[in-house]
């Protein structure tokens, strides 16, 4: 049996906890089946917002003509891109795993580790061999896969998931998208700005239903450009038709407020394609750890149960990232890796702190957020103001001639209870908001009495706070047109 100080299960964000373990001079071991870097690197968030800069790229020459310039797109080498995109990520993955196999005090094994008993694992090896491994600690890391949903049918026929999707050879001509959460959203814009013939299938009233409203609504209606969207809907049967796929869609009995479908008939439709993709979720892959012989529980969907300080239900098992599922974001997970380091090696008593927690979602447009939604705050019954301005509030808004807006949700005494942008730079202007609740005073004047550079996008968040901000003097922008105020 190989003894270690810590045993991380995952090479993605809780191989930073191996890493600060070694650096304390403690042994510590990784256990991972697949690339190094987690599904983040190779299977999701890097390689699949390389192929949205694309699409942005693509957007930006089609509407070219709507500047006054003429530029036409000559053609795609779709194979050359998902080739540069994977050789790109997995160059990454195997330089981290080099990093690890190359440093002092950290042993890394390639294959799946279950438990055996609270601390003890055995680990199935690539090579074949297994090896038992035990740890005075253990940190849970080994994050999630995508959902396969129960529909009709579905067990004959291929199908492509979100991590499929990113490496195809050849571009569907057309493809059908069930799930209308982030993943298909980004996908059906990606897929839909280089001409694939997408239909859009999510069981809401509107695409990103966990967004708030304002942005919600945006989401949806930019995204019909790109895509035939139904909303409103569920896959209720695949079945093949030739060399064809069809889904067949049913109104949805979720708790939304249309009659169902896009169309409010309430009937079913077929929708036929060459492909079909699911983006229907994820789930945790503690299905995989044979959890029962540890004091470790789940809930009913798999994920862990953890207490404030990441610890889970049995003494010296730790979790962080995908199997937590509070934040399910790579940032997140790295932040929750410190707050396992400083917890196992410091014996810090550190608390996970997630109210300003952002996220971003890399359509067209751009969204981003931080805090909670109006449907949240209403929800729990808080007394809240708001401010809701376009992006051409801003001169640089209205030269990019975007349909953007940022919503601002506030208590009375002016702290800040909620951001949500969407449009161009979305993910990167919501850091100014992050900054003001996480390491300012939290509130409104954070973000309006500071100087901002004019004129850039950091002005529409300027004039969005400057309009709950409670300052006798504003010289906050506005280049909207009085007829739209």
């Amino acid at each position: 049996m190989d003894e270690y100080d810590i045993v991380v299960l995952g090479g993605g964000s809780g191989s930073h906890v191996a890493t600060a373990a070694a650096e304390d001079g403690l042994e510590a071991a990784v256990i991972e089946r697949g690339p190094l870097g987690g599904a983040c690197i190779t299977r999701g968030c890097v390689p699949s917002k390389a192929l949205l800069h694309r699409a942005d790229v693509v957007d930006e020459i089609r509407r070219a003509g709507e500047r006054g310039l003429d530029a036409t797109l000559e053609g795609v080498d779709y194979g050359e891109i998902t080739s540069t995109i994977h050789d790109t990520v997995y160059e990454k993955a195997n330089r981290q795993a080099q990093s690890l196999e190359d440093a002092d005090d950290i042993t890394l094994y390639r294959g799946e580790g279950r438990f055996v008993d609270e601390r003890t694992l055995a680990v199935d090896l690539h090579d074949g061999d297994e090896r038992e491994v035990r740890g005075e600690t253990a940190v849970l890391a080994v994050g999630s896969r995508p959902t396969i949903p129960p529909i009709d049918g579905l067990e004959q026929e291929e199908f492509l998931t979100s991590e499929d999707a990113l490496y195809l050879e050849e571009q569907p001509d057309s493809l059908v998208i069930v799930g209308g959460g982030y993943i298909g959203a980004e996908l059906g814009y990606f897929f839909g700005a280089l001409d694939t013939d997408v239909s859009l299938v999510g069981r809401r009233d509107v695409l990103v239903p966990r967004e708030d409203m304002a942005i919600s609504n945006l989401v949806t209606d930019s995204l019909e450009r790109y895509c035939d969207v139904y909303t409103g809907y569920e896959a209720a049967e695949v079945e093949q038709d030739s060399d064809r796929v069809v889904v067949t869609a049913a109104p949805s009995n979720d708790d939304s407020e249309s009659s169902g479908g896009d169309d409010g008939s309430g009937e079913t439709i077929d929708l036929e394609a060459d492909d079909l993709l699911l983006a229907t979720g994820r789930v945790p892959n503690t299905d995989t750890l044979a959890l029962e012989q540890t004091g470790v529980e789940t809930d009913d969907s798999g994920h862990v149960a953890v207490d404030a300080r990441l610890e889970t239900t049995c003494e010296d098992v730790w979790a962080l990232g995908d199997i937590v599922g509070e934040q399910p974001f790579k940032h997140a997970a790295d932040y929750e890796a410190q707050v396992v380091a400083a917890n196992v090696l410091d014996d810090a008593d550190r608390e996970v702190d997630e109210g300003a927690m952002p996220h971003a979602i890399f359509t067209s447009p751009q969204v981003a957020s931080v805090g909670q939604t109006e449907r949240e705050l209403e929800d729990a019954g808080e007394v809240y103001e708001s401010a809701t301005v376009p992006f051409d509030i801003a001169p640089l808004g209205m030269i990019l001639e975007t349909d953007g807006v940022v919503k601002v949700l506030a208590d009375p005494d002016g702290e800040i209870l909620g951001c949500h942008v969407a449009g161009p730079q979305a993910s990167t202007l919501i850091q100014e908001v992050v900054v003001a609740m996480e390491r300012g005073s939290g509130t409104v004047e954070d973000i309006a009495e500071p100087v901002h550079v004019h004129p850039a996008l950091s002005e529409v968040i300027y004039a969005a706070f400057d309009e709950l901000a409670d300052r006798p003097y504003s010289t906050a922008p506005d280049w909207r047109d009085s007829s739209d105020r």
